[in-house]
């Protein structure tokens, strides 16, 4: 999962301490293919939050553990006996359970018992170092978890469990964790990311922390150790696609770090001074030690960074308010443009989830278009094919802090979802609202009728007005925002307040929606039902016949579903 907008400073705000709904707040919304319901919720234990909290905003992570994992020298040594088998590609992005109970919050007894091993001190994270490590014998090496930053630690989630809080914590003494990334086809046991404040950067295996119910960060490696290379803080994090263990660190200077995990943690500084910060220049490491490259990709802040599905092209949206997709393999600036107004806080690609016959893999393709949001309160879908703005989507009342396609949703009556000609996003902003969005290509040729007050809210404390006029290098490759009566609007499907504090982020699986608040609770939306489905057919045919009566009389109806 990319990360993206934790550079905006947030005014604070409490958490709520209990998973009960507010006044005002429904436990579903009705989209055209049946109701949404509020399944559960996850949270962190209040009294273990450290005085820092307010300092970050919340990402999740989605991973999922396969059954058999793949031994190395670090793990085998402290690893605990996992169960093995074969699991279909379905049952491992959210079919089954996580097989056994899930386990008691870090502290408790939870049936641990003691295990031989030896580990070593990670960073300034404290001492970790003991002859006996408690190893938890309820878990059994595969399932779905949510990973979230909160205040200065790490909380990792049964996904699956309806417990609210979390399994695990991994607290940190030196600095908050701000950014996270998970490799699910990691080819050694490191496949967890971990990013912080301080701009440090640890590789460690989600398995191994799984494994032990302790609050220490295990057989990690440390990267730009007390900011060494880097002391500006970390972004955003991402394994590289088909990368064979490389990944990218984002930073608030807008340099990007490429590393590779195989290598030796500490490398060559020495990277030339940047003459021009308003250059986009690529330099590498004269020695074989990471970082093994610098990309120096914008004036200001790096915000949010994803790369397409096959990894071919990075796209990164900045303080700056651009949105720029680079060549990745080439190291080469593809195509880009401008927001409306302010800093864009998050991008993601279009991915389409396809099954093989056998059920036993999938495959990530297409990568046509490109969501990004940010201050000017609208959502961009960028065409990669016609390289600019092809829609913007106007819902929000305030900062559009997380955008994502839905991979899993497939039009009503559609069977193939290769030859689907309408998609489905989603977007979750400081206004506290979900926005479900249908794009259809159709809508892309001749532009929508621009609604009534339909123009973007400006923020008057946005601290990114100054880079409107802003003006990089490479006109050419990078657009101006396009006039809006020139490109169509959409409007959302549904728009329903889901939380009481502004949202961070949001997650599609394929049985539900996760969405995020800053300050760390997380609610899960499940699918509608078949059964939901029917019911909602029928619904609207009443609906059609209704609203055919009342067209007769002069009645309009509304498109979009307000919860």
């Amino acid at each position: 999962m990319n990360s993206g907008g934790s550079n905006s400073m947030l005014s604070s705000a409490s958490a709520s301490g209990n998973n009960s709904q507010a006044p005002g707040l429904k436990t579903y919304f009705k989209t055209q293919e049946g109701k949404y319901k509020l399944q559960y919720e996850k949270t962190h234990p209040m009294g273990l939050l450290h005085y820092a909290h307010g300092k970050t905003v919340t990402q999740v992570t989605l991973a999922h553990l396969k059954d058999k994992p793949v031994q190395t020298p670090t793990q085998a040594s402290s690893s605990l006996g996992v169960s093995s088998g074969v699991r279909s590609a379905a049952a491992r992005l959210l079919g089954g359970a996580n097989g056994s109970k899930a386990l008691g919050f870090v502290g408790g007894n939870g049936g641990g018992k003691p295990v031989s091993g030896t580990t070593t001190r990670i960073g300034s994270l404290g001492s970790s170092s003991s002859s006996n490590l408690i190893g938890n014998q309820n878990f059994d090496g595969k399932g779905s978890y949510l990973i979230f930053n909160v205040g200065d630690a790490i909380f990792i989630s049964d996904l699956n469990s309806q417990d609210k809080d979390p399994i695990k914590s991994i607290q940190f003494s030196n600095s908050n964790p701000v950014c996270h990334s998970y490799e699910h086809d990691s080819k050694d046991g490191h496949d967890l990311l971990i990013g912080l404040n301080s701009g440090d950067v640890y590789s460690a295996s989600l398995r191994q922390q799984l494994q032990d119910v302790g609050k220490k960060l295990l057989g990690a490696q440390h990267y730009n150790k007390d900011g060494f290379i880097n002391n500006n803080r970390c972004t955003c994090i991402a394994w590289v696609p088909n990368g064979d263990g490389t990944f990218v660190v984002a930073h608030s200077d807008g340099n990007m770090y490429v590393y590779e995990k195989h290598r030796d943690g500490s490398g060559d500084t020495f990277f030339p001074v940047i003459k021009d910060q308003a250059l986009f220049c690529v330099s590498h490491a004269r020695y074989s030690k990471n970082p093994v490259a610098r990309w120096h990709m914008c004036q200001g802040s790096i915000n949010g960074l994803a790369f397409s599905p096959d990894g071919s092209y990075l796209a990164i949206v900045g303080r700056d308010g651009f949105l720029r997709v680079f060549d990745y393999k080439k190291e080469l600036l593809h195509c880009g443009g401008k927001s409306y107004y302010g800093a864009l806080l998050y991008c993601a690609w279009r991915k389409v989830l396809v099954f093989c016959h056998s059920m036993t893999s999938f495959l990530y393709i297409d990568g046509k278009y490109i969501l990004t949001g940010g201050e000017d309160d609208l959502v961009q879908v960028w065409s990669m094919e016609d390289k600019k703005v092809v829609a913007w989507g106007e819902g929000h009342n305030s900062w559009v802090s997380g955008v994502a396609f839905d991979p899993y949703w497939q039009p009503p009556n559609s069977d193939d979802v290769t030859e689907n000609v309408v998609y489905r996003f989603g977007s979750v902003g400081q206004d506290a609202q979900l926005l479900l969005w249908d794009l259809e290509m159709d809508e892309l040729v001749v532009p929508v009728r621009r609604a009534p007050g339909g123009s973007p809210t400006f923020s008057a404390g946005s601290q990114s007005a100054h880079w409107d006029n802003a003006c990089p290098a490479n006109t050419l490759t990078l657009r101006p925002a396009p006039s809006m009566r020139d490109v169509p609007k959409l409007s959302p499907l549904v728009a329903h307040r889901v939380h009481t504090e502004p949202l961070s982020g949001l997650n599609f699986t394929q049985d539900s929606i996760l969405t995020v608040s800053r300050e760390g609770n997380i609610k899960i939306w499940m699918r509608p039902s078949s059964s939901d489905a029917q019911s909602t057919t029928s619904d609207s045919f009443a609906s059609a016949n209704s609203n055919e009566r009342s067209s007769q009389s002069g009645k309009v109806s509304s498109s979009v579903h307000k919860q």
